[in-house]
């Protein structure tokens, strides 16, 4: 049976071009789906995807995500429409808000009201996209001058994937939206909340598969799984602890207020504190790491639950044996 994969490029730290460049081509080969480039206050996002596209020929290009305050939406509508052109109508647009800490304190921008910018980029950038002149009047942006894209873009739509979590901001992406892209969503109530939003969609007055859902567990192909683990667990601990109220409101709604409140009350005595707080029924809830036998079966019980792309991620000594577990994966 044949599957649906992402892979993420690791966009931190010191990184080697070149050896980003051919894993990804590795992956294109392979039959990969797609190839989702994080930004948050680091690199950006487009640079890395620029190369991507010129260096590949059928793997979708997406951001994961690109937040929603730091560029208009005509500064994004330009940077997707070009890239799209570059990689031959490839792209995906992946949007969130982020939160408050990056875009106040990185930024510099007020983060309120996210739900209805989301709207508002979504439907200015669409309008550019089909090449309609841009009036608009929205809550937030007020534009009249009919201006349009001075090039023809190569789709009238691109694809745009929403990374959403509360009931508002869900219902707007079942409207709206192309795909999902949730995060910290465990296991146990995946099913649940995919449904939810095809009944959204359907209520909308559109198909109930109108929206794809990439998987918000990565499945992690590695010999090291408690290292894995332990890696996963510290990034859980930032999310709840740092990273604002709104993924440890997530978790607290899905079932995990006490380890919510532990991690939090840990996150006082520093990163590795709260690392250790999270227990190993959210890391299991949330993460799987293993051998490639392990990981498919994981991927069978996300498909289940109505997952459409899975979120992969391999562990590999050299290129021929990342080929390898990628072709494995795909099936």
């Amino acid at each position: 049976m044949a599957h649906k994969i992402s892979v993420g490029i690791d966009w931190q730290g010191s990184i080697d071009y070149a050896a980003i460049v051919e894993r990804v081509k590795i992956a294109d080969a392979a039959g990969v789906h797609s190839v989702w480039i994080p930004e948050a206050w680091g690199r950006d996002a487009f640079t890395i995807l620029s190369l991507l596209a010129y260096e590949t020929t059928h793997i979708r290009l997406g951001t994961g995500i690109v937040n929603i305050y730091s560029r208009t939406p005509a500064a994004l509508a330009q940077h997707f429409a070009t890239l799209d052109e570059l990689s031959g109508g490839r792209m995906i647009i992946g949007l969130g808000t982020s939160g408050a800490q990056v875009i106040e304190h990185f930024h510099g921008v007020p983060f309120e009201p996210p739900r209805t910018r989301l709207k508002e980029y979504i439907e200015i950038i669409n309008t550019l996209m089909k090449g309609d002149k841009l009036n608009y009047q929205g809550k937030l942006f007020n534009l009249q001058r009919g201006f349009t894209l001075r090039f023809q873009p190569v789709r009238d739509q691109i694809p745009i994937y929403l990374a959403t979590l509360n009931a508002k901001s869900l219902k707007l992406t079942a409207e709206l939206a192309d795909g999902w892209l949730p995060i910290w969503l465990p296991m146990k109530q995946l099913k649940a909340e995919i449904d939810a939003v095809r009944s959204m969609s359907v209520a909308a007055g559109r198909s109930a598969n109108a929206v794809s859902v990439r998987a918000p567990s990565t499945v992690a192909v590695t010999p090291h799984v408690e290292r894995a683990r332990a890696a996963h667990a510290g990034t859980a601990a930032f999310y709840i602890g740092r990273m604002g109220v709104y993924y440890a409101a997530q978790l607290t709604r899905l079932g995990h207020a006490d380890t919510v409140e532990q991690v939090k009350r840990a996150w006082q005595n520093g990163s590795r504190a709260a690392a250790e707080a999270v227990t190993n029924e959210l890391v299991d809830e949330t993460f799987c790491a293993g051998p490639v036998e392990a990981c498919l079966d994981r991927m069978q019980a996300q498909e289940a639950c109505g997952v459409d792309v899975h979120t992969v991620s391999v562990e590999a000594a050299d290129n021929a044996e990342y080929e390898r577990i990628l072709t494995r994966l795909v099936g």
